[in-house]
Order: C-alpha cells, then sequence, then structure tokens
C-alpha cells in the first residue's frame, strides 16, 4: 500500500530550501522509493514547489526533476490533495501564511525560527493544537554524525558526570565587495529579521536541552564586526544586525555551556562546528561528523613551563568514535519521521512549542546584551 502525500512547499527557492530541504531530503526520499513502515506499504511525497518568482521555480523544477510548480499559494491550500503545508520562506512572512495553512486544516512543518517572537510562535502552537493538526519544526542538528555520536557516549556512561560544553560555530563569511558573500545580505539587517543570535541561539537550545540538559539561564554579548556589506545587487548597505555572539548557559544539572557564534571567524579547527564535551570520566571533541574521545585513564599530566618547548603532543592520547551506525542526511531524516507522524501518528516531539523555546532563548540573549547581565530562561 503507498500513502501519496501532498507537499506544499513554500519558499524553497532558497538557499536552505533547495539544498537541504528539497534536494537532500524530499528528492532523495522520492528516489529511494519512499518511507517504508512495512512490507508493501510506503509514504510518497508528491511535492509542489511553491515562490514568488515563477522563472526561479521553473529552474528548480528542472533541477529537481519535480515537475509541478504554483505562485498561487491560496489555490494549494484549498487543495484537499495536499495535506502537509512546510515552510521556508524568510522568517518574516513565516507567521502569516502558516494561520492561512491552519485554517485550510493542513499539517505543518516549518524551519526554524518559526516566527519573530516567542508570544507568535506560542500562537501559532495553539493555532495547531485548536484545529487538531499536526505540527513539527526543524530541529536538524540532532540528528548530525557527531552529535549522534555524543548522544551514544552520554547513554553508555562515557562521561561520568559531565561537567561542561563547549561549541566553536562559524566561519568568514565575505563582505560581497571582491568575493561574493555567501549569504543571503538579509542576515544582517535587523529590520528584515536577520542577526546570528536569533539564528543560532535557536539551534543550541535544542542541542542543549534534547543532549545535555535543560537550559536555566543565558549570559550572552552580541556585536556587529563588520559595519557594512555589499548585497546581491551589488548595492553597499549598513549592517544592523548581530553577526557574533558569545553566550554562556547554565544548564540543569549544574552543567555550563558556552558557545561562540560567529560569521567573522577562520576556521582552525576540525570543522564549522566543534563541540568538546568534558567530564569526570572522559571527554569528547565532536565536529559534524566525527568524534573524538579521551577517557581518564589516557588524559596526560601537563606542567606549566612556557621556557620549553611543549612536550606533549595534545591531539595524542584521542581516540576515533568507530562508524558504528549509517547515518543519513540530517533533515531527510527528520522529514521521514514527521511523514510518519502524520501519517501513523508515530511520536514527534519536536513541535512548534519546542521551536517556541528556542524563540524564547533567542529573545533572552537579546535581553541580555542589552542588560549586560544573567537572564533566567523560564518554563513556557
Amino acid at each position: 500500500m503507498e500513502h501519496k502525500i501532498g507537499i506544499i512547499m513554500n519558499g524553497v527557492t532558497g538557499r536552505m530550501g533547495t539544498n537541504q530541504h528539497l534536494m537532500r531530503s524530499i528528492v532523495e526520499i522520492i528516489k529511494q522509493g519512499g518511507v517504508k513502515l512495512s512490507d508493501g506499504e510506503t509514504i510518497m511525497p508528491d511535492p509542489v514547489l511553491v515562490g514568488r518568482n515563477k522563472a526561479k521555480l521553473e529552474e528548480l523544477a528542472k533541477r529537481s526533476g519535480i515537475e509541478k510548480i504554483s505562485t498561487d499559494l491560496d489555490s494549494l491550500l484549498a487543495d484537499d490533495h495536499y495535506t502537509i503545508y512546510f515552510d521556508a520562506q524568510t522568517t518574516g512572512r513565516r507567521a502569516e501564511a502558516i494561520r492561512k495553512a491552519v485554517k485550510a486544516g493542513k499539517h505543518i512543518y516549518c524551519e526554524k525560527p518559526m516566527a519573530t517572537d516567542t508570544a507568535t510562535a506560542l500562537e501559532l502552537f495553539e493555532l495547531c493544537k485548536a484545529a487538531g493538526v499536526k505540527n513539527g519544526v526543524v530541529q536538524d542538528k540532532l540528528w548530525l554524525p557527531g552529535l549522534r555520536k555524543i548522544k551514544r557516549l552520554i547513554e553508555n556512561g562515557f562521561f561520568g558526570e559531565i561537567l561542561s560544553v563547549r561549541g566553536e560555530f562559524g566561519y568568514w563569511v565575505f563582505e560581497g565587495d571582491t568575493i561574493p558573500a555567501q549569504r543571503p545580505s538579509w542576515n544582517y539587517r535587523k529590520e528584515d529579521d536577520g542577526g546570528i543570535i536569533v539564528d543560532m541561539l535557536c539551534h543550541w537550545r535544542y542541542v542543549l536541552d534534547n543532549i545535555f540538559g535543560k537550559v536555566k539561564a543565558v549570559s550572552c554579548l552580541g556585536a556587529t564586526h563588520i559595519k557594512e556589506r555589499v548585497d546581491e545587487q551589488g548595492k553597499p548597505y549598513k549592517c544592523t544586525a548581530d553577526d557574533a555572539a558569545y553566550a554562556t548557559f547554565e544548564l540543569e544539572g549544574d552543567i555550563v555551556a558556552h558557545f561562540n557564534s560567529s560569521w567573522t571567524v577562520r576556521v582552525r579547527r576540525d570543522d564549522l562546528l566543534t563541540l568538546q564535551v568534558d567530564g569526570t570520566k572522559g571527554s569528547a571533541v565532536a565536529g559534524l561528523r566525527e568524534c573524538y574521545i579521551q577517557h581518564y585513564g589516557n588524559t596526560p599530566k601537563p606542567v606549566w613551563n612556557p621556557d620549553i618547548a611543549q612536550p606533549i603532543d595534545f591531539f595524542d592520547g584521542w581516540s576515533k568514535v568507530p562508524e558504528q551506525e549509517v547515518f543519513d542526511n540530517a533533515f531527510k531524516v527528520q522529514w521521514e519521521l514527521f511523514l510518519k507522524h502524520v501519517v501513523k501518528d508515530e511520536p514527534f516531539p519536536w513541535d512548534m512549542k519546542e521551536g517556541a523555546k528556542g524563540i524564547q532563548l533567542a529573545e533572552k540573549g537579546i535581553e541580555s546584551w542589552e542588560k549586560r547581565c544573567w537572564v533566567d530562561v523560564p518554563e513556557l
């Protein structure tokens, strides 16, 4: 039996929508013959690509092999064939479209942040609950191979008592004058809902909550290091949003987490994101895919002496975690789980309330920056 599921994919002409959600998720699910539920039972996505630019949609249709495109969202929402509405538009456009989709009885799956403020995000969650539609928010980093390996180490008791978590995220985003920028210009304009705090603290919330412990408080300092950039049309513009954030989080269990997030940093580490976890029995350093561990028994004993060359190679004594599982694309994994949730009512805890928690942490981070103090993060 094949469950054919119509999906309205709105905003997929953008970088994330095209690469991660369409090409590496939905297209790959179709190529593999759908999501297998059992022998002879599958879920087959039937997407339509939606956007405001018909030429971009036509180009994307050729590239993806998805023939159906539309610039008329309202007519698609009125079509009972489409049971899921997916939104990957810019943040400011998302809430209005989701309200329409909920009113039309569609299940909702959307990129994060799902709204520009916590109150709106919670309103959307309550609308979904009242309408009885299933809902979910993208929390992709939970399925990164490196973080899955960290999770397994925790489950196996490798760390003992976890003491701290250190995250380093980011890379140099070119200004756009001599070398084209590799991120869209709206990211650097506060008036267009840009800023790295709004972007990345949403990620760090679900990573910390789901892997290490609930976030209780935050201390955050933001910065706009690059004051002017050049947009997609070659025009200079003033940067009004933060391009770096230096945040410390207090977690339950007395765990301290610190994340540096920056689009103005040059990478000299294993990956664009690295996470170090230190515990009483051992430590681990994970990138997007790989993970290295050092047990208590392999920990060197350094002695401070700046007058001689360092005798210890601190990369020795670390072991690579072997590939014990097969890891698929993180976005694709969550898409498959959401499709199973819609068709078979399988558990899917990453709903809009979880998405609202990410926005809440971003807002508390900005409040901390403005007040220059620690800010508590209450339960929603």
